[in-house]
């Protein structure tokens, strides 16, 4: 790698506001060790077992050629119950933490343990999802939306920028009471949706 920026001129020759510039520095990808550098305290437990009103989010990462995905780490943020966010920038602070960290197991699964989100700002109830694997220069960003929720879900805004052939990928399966699968494939055909943000 040479000294060289964008506009051509070795880094040492350039300046910004009188101060000597960093070098340019090469891309990495996440990982292989991501997950052991991020421990969270309580996982993928956003609220208490035994709270009532809890469910259970989980499903399988899965790479482009459909493998298991054996060390990825999923984020979570959500609002609480009534559509608030423990945020300083929350009108309506709530107290509820709304985040959970969990890194998927050998199989490529991941689970959260939360409460059923609130509507938010006119968007339908959903959980904010972002996925962190090696191979990745960067996180993706997807949301969970609730299939209970149709009404909902069809008047979203943010789901109304997804063609409607996809939006089947953002939406989480019921698969026994208080329990929902949410598979998520990082490339390919069956690729989830991912936002830019």
């Amino acid at each position: 790698m040479t000294e060289q920026s964008v506009s051509g001129q070795p880094v040492s020759e350039q300046s910004v506001s009188g101060r000597r510039p960093l070098g340019l520095t090469p891309s990495q990808t996440v990982g292989p060790f991501l997950s052991l550098g991020l421990p969270w305290p309580d996982g993928g437990d956003v609220v208490a077992e035994g709270t009532d009103g809890a469910i259970r989010i989980g499903g399988v990462v899965r790479d482009g050629a459909g493998e298991v995905v054996p060390d990825a780490l999923v984020e979570t943020w959500q609002a609480d119950p009534e559509g608030n966010f423990d945020h300083p920038d929350s009108a309506e602070r709530s107290t509820f933490r709304g985040f959970g960290r969990c890194p998927t197991d050998g199989d490529g699964h991941w689970e959260i343990r939360t409460l059923k989100p609130g509507a938010v700002d006119g968007q339908a109830p959903h959980v904010d999802v972002s996925v962190f694997a090696r191979g990745l220069l960067d996180r993706v960003v997807t949301r969970i939306y609730f299939p209970d929720e149709e009404a909902a879900n069809a008047a979203d805004p943010v789901l109304a920028t997804v063609p409607a052939d996809r939006r089947a990928t953002l939406v989480a399966t019921a698969t026994a009471p208080a329990e929902l699968r949410f598979d998520i494939t990082l490339r390919g055909n069956d690729e989830t949706v991912f936002f830019q943000v």
